[in-house]
């Protein structure tokens, strides 16, 4: 089982954006590669720590996170929130952390030399599409072939060592302070960083010996997954030129309306509207469920706005707890018009005694079936 990200970085759920920063920039200097050289459980530290705090650094993640846990990024393919991280990845956030000083490949020498750093590979664009899905797919879990244009290096493309940066991917600036010298490192502008230019390319590549191909991508959806949600299939977006790496693909959740279920969380509600005579005497039917349709009973003198609940009949939770229920509304229907024998009948039956309304205790009012619902 995943350990919790807020566990991994050591803060709580309530940490405010700058306490998540200063908890992982804690994190990643106590763990860095250059201070724990072939230091294998400290590079999965490392590692773990820059996975929380691309998440939790991220509202939008952050708030999906703190619903779904790990399953809101889960999933064959590749899919996470920073899930398949590699050191590129995670050395791409250290401008961000550390003001430029440390990261995107460039070192962080700060006052007096400290950590190395290495080559930065330049990181492809990322690609998003969209996938409408079904109440049955989501609700079962569904893959699906996906065609994605994306630009791949072109064959026949060499790449040589940028002139300006010589290979590193950065250049070198050393500033005097009142505190000493402090020596900075910045992407390299010749060749952003990748440290290779353009050697020989094909008529068909663009300026950085890419060409666009179809290529088609199978993606596997959990169950359980929200409209908006988005999956990522790491390595399948745009190609990065050189020895950089390749994008990723994200895959936006659109949920497609059902005719007669409706989605509230993991539960789903169902509209059954029953004759007068059926709910008298009572009665049993078909109805639409996610895997199928069920019959299901009707006792005689049902009354309408009833709710019967199928347990375990909605959606599975995406965090792979149990499931939601399906909610069957029970609506007796009031024929508008009567013919002249029907209409004598109820004139008659008007003061019956059968007729006339005894709620009983088991008679729940509006609000406590309202309370049920929910509970």
């Amino acid at each position: 089982m995943k350990e919790d990200f807020y566990d991994i970085l050591g803060v709580s759920k309530s940490a405010t954006p700058d306490e998540i920063k200063k908890a992982y920039r804690k994190k990643a200097l106590k763990y860095h590669p250059d201070k724990n050289p072939d230091d294998k459980s400290a590079e999965e530290k490392f590692k773990k720590a820059a996975e929380a705090y691309e998440v939790l650094s991220d509202p939008d993640k952050k708030a999906r996170y703190d619903q779904f846990g790990h399953q809101a990024f889960e999933g064959a393919g590749g899919f996470g929130g920073g899930g398949g991280m590699n050191m590129d990845d995670i050395f791409s956030q250290f401008g961000d952390i550390f003001g430029g000083a440390f990261g995107g490949g460039g070192g962080f020498s700060g006052f007096g030399g400290g950590f190395g750093g290495g080559q930065r590979r330049v990181k492809g664009s990322n690609l998003r599409i969209r996938v409408t899905l079904n109440l049955e797919d989501i609700a079962n879990g569904v893959e699906k072939k996906l065609k994605v244009k994306r630009k791949v290096q072109a064959p026949g493309t060499t790449y040589k060592t940028c002139s300006t940066c010589n290979g590193h991917g950065q250049v070198t600036r050393v500033t005097n302070t009142i505190l000493g010298r402090m020596q900075t490192s910045s992407a390299c502008p010749t060749c952003g960083g990748a440290g290779q230019m353009i050697d020989k390319k094909p008529s068909d590549a663009d300026a950085q010996g890419l060409k666009v191909v179809e290529e088609t991508v199978s993606v596997k959806i959990p169950a359980g997954v929200v409209d908006g949600m988005q999956l990522k299939v790491t390595g399948k977006g745009n190609d990065a030129p050189g020895n950089g790496i390749a994008g990723d693909l994200l895959v936006v959740i659109e949920e497609e309306e059902h005719p007669t279920l409706k989605r509230e969380g993991d539960n789903l509600h169902y509209d059954l509207y029953v004759s007068l005579p059926d709910a008298v005497l009572g009665t049993s039917t078909e109805i639409d469920t996610v895997t199928g349709k069920v019959r299901i009973k009707i006792e005689q003198g049902v009354q309408s706005g009833k709710i019967l609940r199928l347990r375990g009949k909605g959606i599975p939770s995406i965090n792979g707890y149990g499931g939601g229920d399906l909610l069957v509304h029970v609506n007796v229907w009031t024929p508008k018009t009567l013919n002249k024998e029907q209409k004598e009948f109820f004139e008659s039956m008007k003061n019956d005694e059968h007729f006339q309304p005894k709620p009983e205790s088991s008679d729940k009012s509006f609000f406590e079936k309202v309370k049920d619902m929910f509970s």
